[in-house]
């Protein structure tokens, strides 16, 4: 392929293409980045590299707190702005902390009671680290400054009705990472709200945005984009949204976004 522009020179000089119309590629990290086997392929990996090579900031854009994140964004070499944990975290490099929104611990501490109510599993984010059932002390409310909060069961009633409580508290904004799960975290807070963040960073538009994922909680971003593309392993309601459904996960999906729709005609 030739390089953007036909000005190799011109990318040696760190210089961008005019002629992208999408010049920011915003990644869900699970079900989309990665394939099943929680690795990006080779072929993915050297379509990203094609796209970054050609002037386009690719930003991770995940649910998954930092330190579960930043590993592959080293893998990728990215030194782009990176969103985690679903936007409560928007980092100006993979290493520079830009913005952080908290949750309300009385909020962290209702949410925590409902699921001793439901008894189901239940994680949570802190700036201190990631917790679950398995690593919850009491005292950790207090102590820790909470970012997200999140419930698994695979009771379609149970998890129901666990989102009414949610609504009727307010305050929250509610997504999903699978069909079995629920994502809290502080209104206003979303992956599209990161996005439109790291634009302002990197004094773009979110018409020039491509946001790729599989879950509720890349619908606002999707949504938001000039761009939004839904996997082929997507949520129905992601699809039903998006203005492309690529291949999935397991068919580097992504790769086929950069070549058909970045990169296309440079």
């Amino acid at each position: 392929m030739a390089v953007c522009c036909l000005e190799s020179q011109k990318l040696a000089d760190g210089g961008s293409c005019l002629l992208l119309k999408y010049k920011l590629l915003a990644l869900d990290m699970d079900g989309t980045l990665l394939n099943d086997e929680l690795q990006i392929s080779p072929e993915t990996e050297r379509w990203i590299r094609k796209a970054a090579a050609a002037g386009v900031h690719v930003c991770l854009s995940t649910g998954r707190g930092y330190r579960e994140a930043v590993p592959y964004g080293d893998q990728l070499d990215l030194g782009t702005p990176m969103i985690t944990v679903n936007g409560s975290e928007v980092w100006k490099s993979p290493h520079e902390l830009y913005r952080r929104v908290l949750l309300d611990r009385s909020l962290v501490s209702r949410m925590y009671d409902i699921s001793r109510e439901k008894n189901v599993w239940f994680w949570a984010y802190a700036v201190e680290g990631s917790y679950n059932e398995g690593n919850w002390q009491p005292e950790l409310l207090e102590q820790n400054h909470w970012m997200k909060f999140g419930y698994f069961t695979e009771d379609d009633e149970v998890r129901g009705e666990i989102l009414r409580q949610l609504q009727e508290m307010g305050g929250l904004e509610i997504t999903n990472s699978s069909p079995h799960n629920l994502e809290i975290n502080p209104k206003g807070i979303s992956k599209a709200s990161g996005i439109q963040t790291v634009c302002g960073l990197l004094g773009l538009e979110m018409s020039e945005v491509v946001a790729i994922g599989d879950s509720l909680n890349d619908l606002a971003a999707i949504e938001a984009a000039g761009l939004g593309v839904a996997m082929g392993n997507a949520q129905e309601a992601v699809k039903e949204k998006a203005d492309v459904v690529t291949t999935s996960n397991n068919e580097d999906g992504i790769a086929w976004i950069i070549r058909d729709y970045i990169l296309t005609g440079v």
